[in-house]
Order: structure tokens, then C-alpha cells, then sequence
């Protein structure tokens, strides 16, 4: 327990760069299951492909379970860090949420938007923090990202999930309407609670994120909102 401890303070945040062998490897394994899964579903019938959405739905709460379990039994558990407040956290739990109930329209936009490009922007430019240098927490990270890129992309795909028009404008409104909720939690947690990176900026060399609070949030929006639309013309075919 004691060399476990040492071990994540010496390596709070493990950094893959992209263009280094391991991140390009592991963006090809990634990609490569997620094109095998998609076209399975192609030749699996409405049922089947809502039982290929709970299986991973189940996958998403057997892991995100398991991580916070883990957690409080070595002590790790930290209000400041493993709430389901960071952008891909919450995502998740909508995920674990189709285990139950039916995603609506909505939820699935919302995913599609914020769980892909957040699941995708994850995956390129990976920071586990606290990495213990096991292989579970490894591909655990992994798995977490990918399932919030897979979903959508599957209802769209083999559900005939569509975007509805002015849906990347609901979808950036109501990830602002998250961001102003859990910008002052993050000063009322304390402890460097860091939630949506709102408190600092994220320490991975990001292309996304340039300059100092609070000048990288106002940069980030907008370059969300022009990745919303983007996304949406390139998914419904629309010519800008």
C-alpha cells in the first residue's frame, strides 16, 4: 500500500503525447474496434443493436464502479476530483443511464456533441492522472473515452438516431448552462477542485487550450462552438 501511494504522488499525471508511438497506437487499436463494432450492428436488427447499447452501458457502469470503489477502499477518493463533473465523467453517466431507460433525442444529441468530441479530444491527447503504471487503470482510461464516442456514433449509425436542426446551438447552450453551475462548485469544493478544467487549465499539450484563465475558457467556446457546427453539417451532409 505504502509503494502504491509513493508511486501516485510521483506520477500525478501520466501524459501520452499524440504523435508518439504509444498514442498512435493506441488511437489505431481504438479506431479499429470501433469501425469492427459499427459494422456488426449493420446486420443486427432494432433489438439486438438496443441490447448492444445496454451491454455497454453495462461495461460503462461495471468500470466507472469498480474505479470508484477502488478508490475509497485505498483512500484515494476525493470530493475535489471523482464527482461525474468533468465533461466526459457526466457523459458517461448518461451512458450508464441507457442501461434504464430509453435515450430521448435529446440526450442522445447531447451526447453526440459533448461525448464524441470530449471522448475524441480524450483519446487524442491523453492524461491519466494518478496513473499507478497498472495496465487496468491503463486501458480503463481508454475504455471510458471510447464508449462516449461509441455510443452516439452506433445510435446514429444503427438506430437511425438523426440531429435535428439548431441542435449543435441547444447542445452548446446547455454545456454553458453546466459550465456556470460548476465553475463556482469548484471554488466552493476548494483543494484545487479542478472540475470541467474551469479552475486551470488541463497540463497535456492541448492545441485547444492556449492562454491563461480565464482567457483559455473564452477560447474554448469558441472553438466548441464552431466544432458543434461542424460536426453537425459534416453528419447531416449540409454545405456551409
Amino acid at each position: 500500500m505504502k509503494y502504491m501511494i509513493a508511486e501516485l504522488l510521483q506520477n500525478p499525471h501520466y501524459i501520452i503525447d499524440f504523435n508518439s508511438y504509444e498514442g498512435l497506437r493506441n488511437i489505431a487499436i481504438t479506431t479499429l474496434l470501433f469501425v469492427l463494432i459499427l459494422i456488426l450492428g449493420r446486420n443486427l436488427n432494432k433489438s439486438k443493436n438496443l441490447l448492444i447499447i445496454k451491454i455497454i452501458s453495462l461495461i460503462a457502469l461495471s468500470q466507472t464502479g469498480y474505479d470508484h470503489i477502488i478508490d475509497i477502499i485505498n483512500n484515494n477518493w476525493k470530493l475535489e476530483e471523482d464527482l461525474p463533473l468533468h465533461l466526459c465523467s457526466f457523459s458517461n453517466l448518461i451512458v450508464i443511464s441507457m442501461l434504464f431507460f430509453k435515450p430521448n433525442k435529446k440526450v442522445f444529441e447531447f451526447l453526440f456533441y459533448c461525448g464524441f468530441l470530449g471522448g475524441f479530444v480524450s483519446i487524442l491527447t491523453p492524461q491519466l492522472n494518478y496513473y499507478d503504471g497498472g495496465w487496468f487503470m491503463y486501458i480503463s482510461y481508454y475504455v471510458s473515452h471510447a464508449i462516449i464516442m461509441l455510443v452516439p456514433l452506433y445510435m446514429f449509425y444503427n438506430l437511425d438516431y438523426k440531429l435535428s436542426k439548431y441542435s449543435w446551438l441547444k447542445t452548446f447552450g446547455i454545456l454553458n448552462f453546466l459550465m456556470v453551475i460548476i465553475l463556482p462548485l469548484n471554488f466552493i469544493i476548494g483543494n484545487g477542485s479542478n472540475y470541467m478544467y474551469l479552475y486551470e487549465a488541463p497540463q497535456i499539450k492541448n492545441p485547444l487550450v492556449f492562454g491563461d484563465w480565464p482567457y483559455y475558457i473564452i477560447n474554448w467556446e469558441l472553438i466548441i462552438v464552431v466544432l458543434f457546427y461542424l460536426t453537425y453539417l459534416i453528419f447531416t451532409r449540409k454545405k456551409i
